[in-house]
């Protein structure tokens, strides 16, 4: 005998489309369906027990979402996934991969119910890998985050997705207005930053900020040059310090750690001490600079936290704006 992977009755006093997902989740636990194997269509589910299709579609959309079904077009729909224990599975869509982005992530799986799984990719600053991540993805998650980082005209493949689970990351941008965000204001964080290190910056020359564009965002740039400006400080704006001089009495800011090293290693070779001849801070904080060349000063938002924030986003479905915090953190390298 065939054993019904759908059983609705109107005797249970749960809803009929929580019905269809428990009979699901049930056939997949009794091993009456496996991984790969084909369910009743909707019509099919619908037709035999006097549904809407609206109620059937309800129900496998939040199977999808779970990744416990797939849908093939033409074909139907199939048990994607035989892990019936996860109850929500996000999508984290991140630029790309380093030691503080590990950061936020970590903190945002930990602050996490046990039930929920997280996919993450990275887009590369590619627009075309963003839109086809997201493009193949529409559906299959029950939370979409997003960190757009600097790419622009995003709005139309956002839209794809259902407005009330995509949550923003890092960039508050003027056409996502209205989504869920979770940013840094980096014209404001970099110009208080280097205000709270003013006075270990006054014992130096020049403030040099190296800028290469593209990946960084302009607010670093504006943040820097309305700080030098107000307080009459002497600057100079670098797109790479691979080949530029560097001086006794001169202060870098970095924005990414492979120019932190190139520095570093240059200081040495030069025999400047890196605090004292030369002055160092990092954009970012991250544990490694905690120790290297006996501690770097950093300016930085606080990853963690950003992290912590984001899980209560999407664990409860919160709206609304979230300025996450910077700080100064003063080490050695200043």
């Amino acid at each position: 005998m065939v054993k019904k992977i759908i059983k609705i009755t109107s005797e249970h006093s749960q809803a009929k489309y929580r019905q269809i997902i428990q009979s699901v989740i049930n056939s997949i636990a009794d091993g009456v369906v496996k991984k790969g194997d084909k369910i009743p269509s909707i019509n099919e589910i619908a037709s035999e027990y006097n549904l809407s299709r609206d109620t059937v579609m309800l129900a496998f959309n939040e199977l999808k979402a779970r990744g416990i079904l797939g849908a093939v077009p033409g074909k139907g729909y199939f048990v994607e996934s035989d892990n019936i224990g996860i109850e929500k599975k996000v999508l984290l869509l991140f630029d790309e991969l380093n030691s503080f982005k590990e950061e936020l992530y970590n903190a945002f799986i930990e602050n996490l119910p046990d039930d929920t799984q997280v996919d993450i990719y990275f887009h590369h600053f590619d627009i075309n890998v963003f839109t086809s991540l997201i493009k193949e993805r529409v559906g299959k998650y029950s939370a979409y985050v997003i960190m757009p980082a600097n790419l622009t005209d995003i709005l139309p493949v956002i839209k794809l997705l259902p407005q009330d689970k995509v949550y923003v990351i890092d960039r508050k941008l003027s056409e996502l207005e209205g989504y869920p965000v979770i940013y840094q204001s980096f014209d404001e964080d970099m110009y208080n930053g280097l205000a709270a290190g003013a006075d270990l910056i006054g014992k130096y020359e020049r403030l040099i900020l190296a800028y290469p564009g593209g990946k960084e965002p302009k607010g670093f740039l504006t943040g820097f040059e309305r700080f030098c400006n107000d307080n009459e400080i002497k600057y100079v704006v670098y797109d790479q310090i691979k080949t530029k001089p560097i001086k006794k009495g001169d202060v870098f800011i970095l924005p990414n750690d492979r120019m932190l090293v190139n520095l570093v290693k240059r200081c040495w070779e030069k025999g400047l001490e890196i605090g004292k001849d030369v002055g160092v801070i990092s954009i970012n904080d991250s544990s490694l600079k905690e120790v290297v060349a006996n501690g770097i000063t950093t300016i930085s938002t606080d990853f963690k936290l950003m992290g912590k924030t984001l899980a209560d986003f999407v664990e409860n479905k919160k709206l609304g704006e979230v300025k996450n915090i910077s700080r100064f953190i003063k080490r050695n390298s200043l």
